[in-house]
């Protein structure tokens, strides 16, 4: 009688170790300052651990709390708040370009972190380079310390709910969330929608229409208020189900004011200036895609380490030598370094009073970053084929977060077409003559 064999493992063997070198998010760091470099390694650094959770987060559409920590922990919370405050100072390029890296790891920790550093950037630099007394100056600088000091010292987390489900998030009307000045502050009345941090945030920073005595229902979008609510401000509510297609760990739910009275140091900006801002920065309403153009750097990634057999657990099987591979992969390349390219250019054209070419490119970009992003997701499946269904393996994840940023306010991909469409034939005053 033979000896009884030992037991076989029939687990497949482990990919091999990887050769593949992602691309840098900014393709030739070369050009990067000293400072730009750090912040990105930073997140390079935590980035793996970010990705290895993401799964559960999309799974549970719960947030991503252990992100934030790390975020804290290597002081990027800071990141946009000014250096005379304690913060790191960065400028806008220098944000979109961390705020990239983020995304190729975790869309819904990069898209939910946006959130919270624009508050820094509306009432930081931008704040600095607008049109102020001397006296609104002095006050904002003493009631921004107040909020950076939350930030930087206390380590919170600011939101910026923007939606409320009519024109205002699109900037073609006043916002229907009210607020009236009463004695030593205002109340604040009004809903928003898709709030992300909904629930994760020290403070919500809403944007609201002052209303004047005497001057109920007639608010206009130069009556625009920022106003930072502490999350156990009594009429604060949260309410609603979050269970969308993807940046499910960005649980975006609704938020509820009912009388809520915030003091005047409330204000993230003076009573008037986010109008003013919001017309003379317009780089600030594309600060969402960043995060698609990390989402797509991840699925170009993949699908090389997929096709080398380099994917951590999976069976060491090559599918790079046939050439309808080799074909798609670089069809993928040449849309990913064409989407970078106009991302670095809008990065870098980002200043106050942007000329109308600016203002195009910058229409452009944030276009191409959210449907090419989508596209490359959907090449990266058709690619990699079957197993990239699977929700063990990242590209379908990546595929659904990659498709809601074409739907975000306050450019939808619609409305950049809309814009670019108009100022590509019509110069400033221009008008037509009725057709009869």
């Amino acid at each position: 009688m033979s000896a009884v064999p030992e037991a076989v493992s029939v687990r497949p063997p482990a990919a091999a170790p990887s050769r593949y070198v992602p691309s840098h998010i900014a393709g030739n760091p070369a050009r990067l300052t000293a400072q730009q470099r750090e912040l990105i390694g930073r997140v390079a650094e935590l980035g793996p651990r970010w990705a290895a959770r993401a799964p559960r987060y999309d799974r549970e559409a719960s947030f991503p709390f252990d992100n934030y920590a790390d975020l804290r922990e290597a002081g990027l919370l800071g990141i946009c708040v000014p250096r005379e405050y304690g913060g790191l100072g960065a400028d806008f390029e220098t944000y979109v370009l961390v705020a990239a890296e983020i995304g190729r790891w975790c869309g819904a920790t990069a898209l939910s972190f946006n959130m919270h550093v624009c508050s820094c950037m509306w009432s930081g630099f931008i704040a600095d380079a607008l049109d102020m007394t001397p006296a609104q100056r002095a006050d904002h600088a003493r009631i921004r310390a107040l909020h950076y000091a939350r930030i930087v010292g206390e380590g919170q987390i600011y939101a910026q709910p923007f939606s409320e489900g009519g024109a205002a998030a699109a900037g073609a009307a006043p916002w229907g969330t009210i607020a009236h000045e009463v004695e030593g502050g205002y109340v604040i009345r009004g809903k928003k929608i898709f709030a992300s941090l909904a629930g994760a945030a020290d403070w919500y920073g809403v944007l609201c229409t002052l209303e004047r005595p005497g001057a109920e229902g007639r608010g206009s979008r130069r009556d625009a208020l920022y106003l930072a609510v502490p999350k156990d401000a009594p009429g604060l509510a949260i309410f609603g189900d979050w269970d969308p297609l993807g940046m499910r760990g960005t649980v975006s739910r609704n938020l509820a004011f009912e009388d809520v009275f915030v003091p005047h140091d409330a204000r993230l900006m003076p009573e008037g200036l986010y109008f003013q801002a919001a017309s003379r920065f317009p780089h600030m309403f594309a600060t969402l895609s960043p995060t698609y153009m990390g989402i797509a750097q991840a699925a170009y990634d993949f699908t090389v380490q997929y096709l080398r057999a380099e994917v951590p657990g999976m069976p060491p099987v090559k599918r790079r030598m046939y050439p309808t591979k080799q074909i798609a992969v670089a069809e993928m390349r040449v849309k990913l370094e064409a989407t970078r390219a106009l991302f670095l250019q809008n990065a870098r054209d980002a200043r106050i009073d942007p000329d109308k070419d600016t203002r195009m490119r910058l229409y452009s970009a944030h276009y191409t970053i959210m449907e090419s992003a989508n596209d490359l997701c959907r090449l990266a499946i058709r690619t990699c084929g079957g197993q990239s269904m699977l929700k063990s393996l990242p590209l379908e994840r990546l595929y659904r977060d990659s498709r809601c940023g074409s739907l975000m306010l306050p450019w939808t991909a619609e409305l950049c077409l809309d814009r670019l469409g108009r100022e590509c034939l019509y110069e400033a005053g221009e008008r037509d003559e009725a057709i009869e």
